[in-house]
């Protein structure tokens, strides 16, 4: 029973190596989302591009589109950005989500880098992006065309991403 007890702490020690071995498989960039396969939440929010054309959810109705959402104060935005311009040359419909951001700023932002969205909705305190369950910009999302949300991503959308994760997405939420 003594030289038992000596193998506890071994026992115990090969449990956690397992445990960790399982964790070196998981994505840290994985962030679920309770709102996949549910519509976009209800909001109604000016747009930026002219600050007093209010929209709601219906923006998403009759398209496959990606919801990105953006601000001025975020570094990888500023990565970002130039690969949402190309998805947009491309034909991709991207409706932007500035979050609490300065609009003057965001206007100034999209005249300078280039404007990929059809339009951009104006999320100032925040609330739309605490709906969605956003962790922080930038994420995007895709949203098929009765507005559910099919797919989340959080961090920078680059060809890696696209290819790997949104194209094949979008094609098939397209074709059906």
């Amino acid at each position: 029973m003594q030289r038992l007890k000596l193998f506890i702490p071994l026992a115990v020690f090969a449990a956690l190596a397992l445990l960790f071995w399982q964790g070196l498989k998981l994505d840290p960039n994985a962030m679920p989302s309770a709102l996949i396969d549910r519509p976009v939440p209800p909001f109604h929010l000016v747009t930026l591009e002219d600050g007093s054309q209010k929209v709601d959810r219906s923006v998403f109705k009759g398209h496959v589109s990606l919801l990105n959402v953006w601000a001025t104060w975020c570094v990888s935005c500023r990565v970002e950005h130039p690969y949402l311009n190309t998805l947009a040359e491309q034909g991709v419909r991207i409706v932007g989500l500035n979050y609490k951001d300065d609009v003057d700023q965001a206007r100034k932002w999209l005249a300078e880098f280039h404007n990929p969205y059809v339009l951009s909705i104006v999320d100032a305190d925040g609330r739309l992006g605490l709906d969605l369950g956003v962790f922080g910009a930038p994420e995007t999302y895709v949203v098929d065309r009765e507005g559910i949300i099919r797919f989340k991503h959080v961090g920078v959308v680059d060809e890696r991403v696209w290819l790997r994760d949104l194209r094949p997405l979008i094609q098939q939420l397209e074709n059906q």
